[in-house]
């Protein structure tokens, strides 16, 4: 179904409300946005920029970065030397081991007090969540850490486990919002767990349950890193250790720069978590200023949500390719990992019955992808309500990747984890009464669509 949107004042306000920070619309622009019969009270940051890209004449214009429109977190302070805080207490988990040395210094301790509650906050197998839990650190030190210090960002909630021992975790954060976290055992010794970088979602990418929900607010790094820090300390002893972290869970991670960067410097700090930064994978649908920022300034891996090998198709699925599209992304791409030594890319590639499994798909993303060192992970669309798309047949997929192979990619099939619980690629997260609207289907794929709804 397509849903249309209002031309009222209630959308003039939201769409000015949220996107003002990195937006100039011209009020003529309105005239011409097609009639709806939406009629429901406000949310405010429900709907992305790319909820709109159906209005006949709305003219925007953008600067070349995009920039977070929601900073400082509703759950997160800040005070005039940039130590986030929660409350009147400091969040220790929302600062880099530099910061947590300056900040400890400041209150009279020497910086090895520092290193060892940064030890106790991440390494040794404590992971501390308590005052209690310190123990081997000065007394007065840990008064003053009573007295001034936050350990927590986030509250569990709920955790649910998928027949094949997927796990996914429900955190609800300060504000009552709830965000969900995924653990992924693997019995090759790889464990991973996959994070959210925001409540809900901007992109709204047409195949994703988490787009639904539009965007409610970034997550701080605190909330960020706290997924990692309580999946080793609830299922390290169930699973074995955690060895991956990967931004794949709710929200575009490079939508949340900032707060991504920050998480990922704390979770492979060598004194710490110790995460590999080839094992923390950072995902985007195709922020081209931000993945430009991102490969110049962070040594963690890359994930690029593909999913189409024609921007007619990708237009569709994925409306941040109207900003962005395949050329300008892939070029980029190929500039920016000349630049990188031993650096493969990961293309993420959703299978959509009929829409972008074809042979000739696979012919084309082989050209795409040339003179880009990658590998690409074949995933199997995971239905869920409302989605207008059905998963490609297991055969067809063999089909797809071997066509791949034998033109000397390196690619793998990506098998759906947890999707009994609402757990696996694309599923994640709880739109609310209002969602962002599906876009128009393109002539030639209608047929394809007929009966796909659930």
């Amino acid at each position: 179904m397509e849903m249309k949107l209002s031309r009222g004042p209630w959308m003039r306000r939201q769409f000015t409300t949220f996107f003002s920070p990195f937006l100039t619309i011209h009020p003529s622009s309105f005239s011409s946005i097609p009639s709806t019969s939406i009629h429901s009270p406000p949310l405010t940051h429900s709907l992305s920029p790319h909820s709109f890209s159906n209005a006949r004449s709305l003219s925007i214009s953008a600067p070349a970065t995009l920039q977070s429109s929601l900073s400082p977190t509703p759950s997160e302070g800040k005070e005039d030397s940039g130590i986030p805080m929660k409350g009147s207490k400091v969040l220790l988990k929302g600062m880099r081991y530099h910061e947590l040395e300056k900040w400890v210094q400041s209150h009279g301790y020497r910086p090895a007090q520092a290193l060892m509650l940064w030890k106790r906050l991440y390494g040794n197998n404590i992971w501390a969540q308590y005052n209690e839990e310190l123990e081997g650190l000065n007394k007065d030190f840990k008064g003053m850490l009573a007295e001034r210090a936050e350990f927590k960002a986030l509250d569990l909630k709920d955790m649910l486990t998928a027949s094949d021992g997927t796990k996914k975790i429900l955190f609800t954060l300060e504000d009552g919002l709830v965000i969900e976290t995924v653990i992924i055992p693997c019995r090759r010794g790889r464990t991973t767990v996959c994070v959210s970088s925001q409540v809900g979602c901007a992109m709204n990418c047409q195949f994703c349950y988490t787009g639904r929900m539009g965007l409610k607010r970034n997550l701080s790094a605190a909330e960020i890193v706290e997924q990692a820090v309580f999946a080793r300390r609830l299922l390290s002893h169930e699973v074995g250790t955690i060895t991956n972290v990967v931004f794949m869970g709710m929200g575009e991670p490079l939508h949340n720069i900032e707060n991504v960067i920050k998480a990922a410097d704390i979770l492979v700090d060598e004194h710490g978590l110790h995460f590999s930064p080839r094992k923390v994978t950072i995902s985007t649908s195709g922020l081209v200023p931000q993945m430009k920022r991102f490969l110049k300034e962070s040594n963690c891996a890359l994930a690029v949500s593909l999913n189409a090998t024609t921007d007619e198709v990708r237009n569709w699925v994925m409306p941040i390719n109207r900003k962005y599209n395949l050329g300008l992304l892939l070029n980029t791409l190929r500039e920016e990992l000349c630049l990188k030594h031993n650096y493969k890319v990961l293309f993420e590639y959703v299978m959509l019955a009929g829409v972008n499994d074809s042979i000739e798909d696979a012919k084309r993303l082989i050209d795409l992808v040339q003179g880009i060192p990658c590998k690409i992970n074949l995933i199997s669309f995971n239905p869920h309500c409302g989605s207008q798309f059905r998963p490609t047949s297991e055969e067809k997929m063999i089909q797809f990747r071997n066509i791949l192979a034998e033109a000397g990619c390196v690619v793998f099939l990506r098998p759906s984890r947890g999707d009994d619980q609402m757990a696996a690629c694309g599923q994640l997260g709880k739109p609310g009464e209002i969602q962002a609207p599906l876009l128009k289907v393109p002539a030639k794929f209608q047929t394809a669509l007929e009966g796909a709804s659930v």
